[in-house]
């Protein structure tokens, strides 16, 4: 698949015009909006607002955080941006606007805006763009400014950011090409296209356009100098002679790399700019590699829960295949940002695949990033566990909570997308949205209890007949499907993974869709050796899990026959209410092996019932063990 041209790529509805009714979804966005947002909010004045205030008195030193701390709250207003795009919300209007307040009160009057440096090194700006992220926060600054505009109206933020913006385009932008500069931690790049595409200002497509090429063309990242004092929190940030430039993917330039390396999250930041990038100017040789990229993390480097970035060290990416399931880091943050970096392939190509890859981790990798009552967070999510690993309330790296929180407030954006006469149906996620095609408005009201059923019915409201071409996502789970139009099948080929309906739409009009909803039983590719000899379920879109607390023993001494039957099951008291997968397996008897490490092989069985849950909904019980992949038989 090609670049598409401009008129012909699907763009997402509007949040504000798409209202979320779901029985999976929408307690989870309540919870979100009432309790992790005001939660974060809360840690935020423990140490990240602060920083702001001193800066706004005039003070230096006494910086709190890590060197990146503002990015926490620029994230938190733009997931707060998200809420008030949809709901009205006078206490959390005053607390953003607060805020705003305190960071447009720290801003330097030439547009620089970064507490650290402010603090600690007052003068020294741009000293050392590896490792202080000064461009880091500028990007989620912007981010949270052009979110804010867009649910607002208001200039507020948007007026910080572009000052900001423009100072660093005078420090960075065109006639400054001595000094080539690539960001350590990449956002700025695809912060600024978002910017150019708000206020038209084509310095900052330009502008991030030179980020992205100029990665990797130096050997070192120029414009560093040593801080040989300790900075805050014991840290000592050089430049080292043996720095491992893929870790920032800045080992060589990004259109000749053809494999996903080093830190997972600033891999899905820098691939969003530069798919942004490539659509705004049309660059398909940029495009060609983004999807040689794809592909290569698809097959080879991403966990079965759509989680990427296997190692604690440097949480980045290793070897083909080696996806370990007790050590897997799988940042939060990766998969949250792979669901960006997917829904800007799809909108580049029309093609479903890559909102089956968004699919995977939105439900799995991203959701398990946060407990049932929303105030309790993962960092890394392993497929495995002791019993010893817990979400906790806060990081002193709290990347992630904020993080998912914009993640989940913007979720009405990735539901529907639309060309000139066309409409796409990529999420099943019971709502209402306004469309404005060519032919007229329409409305779509979707209606079903997706992940857990397998209907879906899309009604369609319009005052007059509009012609137009209804795509619905099938997905890549799915073996069969059925589609009907106000009762009467169609018969159509899935092709580019939609089914699509092309004719002229009456006011209620329903289109029904049935998918296969098998359990499946999945297994890993041979070289990856830690799933070996096991197998993991899944249903629908959802990954499941087995914990010690619905099976009794270690799950590393089932083992499960994969022909065995396994039946699902609603349970509306587990878990807040799932569909648990039963089913019978071997259990190996350890009584008689006194305590010995190693034995000759004889194994003695029993026939026990398990149950799995969502891997998304684990560690919400009692402490004990848990495993996606489990020995078979």
């Amino acid at each position: 698949m090609s670049l598409l041209a401009p008129a012909d790529r699907p763009e997402p509805v509007l949040l504000s015009d798409v209202a979320i009714d779901d029985d999976f979804w929408t307690d989870r966005l309540t919870t979100n909006r009432e309790r992790s947002i005001e939660h974060q909010y809360d840690q935020l004045g423990e140490r990240c607002l602060p920083n702001f205030r001193r800066v706004r008195d005039g003070k230096t030193g006494g910086f709190q955080g890590m060197c990146f701390e503002d990015s926490d709250a620029y994230k938190w207003l733009e997931a707060a941006s998200y809420v008030l795009a949809t709901d009205e919300d006078p206490d959390l209007r005053e607390r953003v606007d607060e805020v705003i307040e305190l960071v447009a009160a720290a801003q330097d009057d030439d547009g620089y805006l970064n507490t650290y440096i402010q603090l600690e090194f007052p003068g020294q700006r741009w000293q050392n763009i590896r490792n202080l992220h000064e461009l880091y926060c500028a990007g989620h600054l912007i981010e949270a400014a052009v979110a804010h505009h867009r649910a607002t109206g208001e200039r507020s933020l948007l007026d910080v950011a572009t000052a900001f913006a423009d100072h660093i385009d005078r420090v960075f932008g065109t006639g400054q090409d001595d000094r080539h500069a690539a960001p350590g931690h990449e956002e700025i790049e695809l912060a600024l296209v978002k910017l150019f595409r708000v206020t038209g200002a084509e310095r900052y497509l330009d502008l991030a356009t030179y980020f992205v090429d100029v990665r990797g063309t130096t050997g070192r990242f120029d414009w560093e100098i040593d801080h040989t004092d300790e900075l805050p929190g014991g840290e000592r940030w050089h430049t080292s002679p043996d720095y491992d430039h893929s870790y920032s993917q800045a080992h060589e330039p990004l259109r000749e790399q053809e494999a996903v390396e080093g830190h997972s999250v600033r891999a899905m930041y820098l691939y969003c700019g530069a798919a942004d990038v490539a659509g705004e100017t049309g660059d398909a040789d940029l495009f060609e590699t983004l999807l040689g990229l794809w592909r290569n993390m698809t097959t080879r480097r991403m966990y079965v829960t759509g989680g990427i970035g296997s190692t604690s060290d440097g949480e980045r990416f290793t070897e083909d295949y080696d996806l370990p399931n007790r050590t897997a880091y799988a940042e939060t943050c990766a998969a949250v940002g792979s669901v960006f970096w997917n829904r800007r392939l799809f909108e580049l190509t029309g093609e479903g695949r890559f909102y089956d890859t968004l699919e995977r981790a939105l439900y799995n990798g991203a959701l398990a990033g946060v407990s049932l009552d929303g105030t309790a967070f993962f960092y890394e999510n392993p497929l495995e566990s002791l019993g010893h690993h817990h979400r906790t309330g806060w990081f002193a790296c709290a990347c992630c909570p904020p993080n998912l929180a914009r993640l989940l407030a913007s979720l009405g954006e990735y539901v529907y997308a639309t060309t000139d006469d066309e409409a796409y149906v990529n999420l099943y996620v019971g709502s209402e949205a306004e469309l404005a095609l060519d032919g007229g408005d329409v409305t779509l009201t979707q209606r079903t209890d997706y992940p857990w059923d397998e209907s879906v019915t899309v009604e369609v409201g319009t005052d007059a007949a509009v012609d137009a071409t209804l795509h619905l996502r099938v997905p890549e789970w799915c073996a069969d499907s059925t589609l009907s139009v106000n009762g009467e099948p169609i018969d159509v080929e899935v092709d580019d993974g939609y089914l699509s309906v092309e004719r002229t739409w009456r006011g209620g009009d329903a289109v029904e869709l049935d998918f296969d909803l098998p359990i499946q039983r999945v297994v890993a590719h041979p070289d990856a050796s830690d799933a070996a000899g096991r197998v993991a379920l899944q249903r629908g879109p959802l990954v499941y899990c087995v914990e010690e607390a619905d099976v009794g023993c270690p799950p590393s001494r089932l083992r499960i026959d994969p022909t065995d039957p396994i039946d699902a099951r609603w349970d509306d008291d587990l878990l807040n209410g799932v569909v648990a997968l039963d089913g019978e397996a071997a259990v190996v008897e350890t009584d008689d092996w006194d305590d010995r490490l190693y034995r000759e092989w004889e194994e003695r069985r029993s026939q026990e019932s398990f149950t799995a849950v969502p891997y998304y909904a684990w560690d919400n019980r009692e402490e004990g063990r848990m495993a996606v992949w489990v020995p078979t038989a």
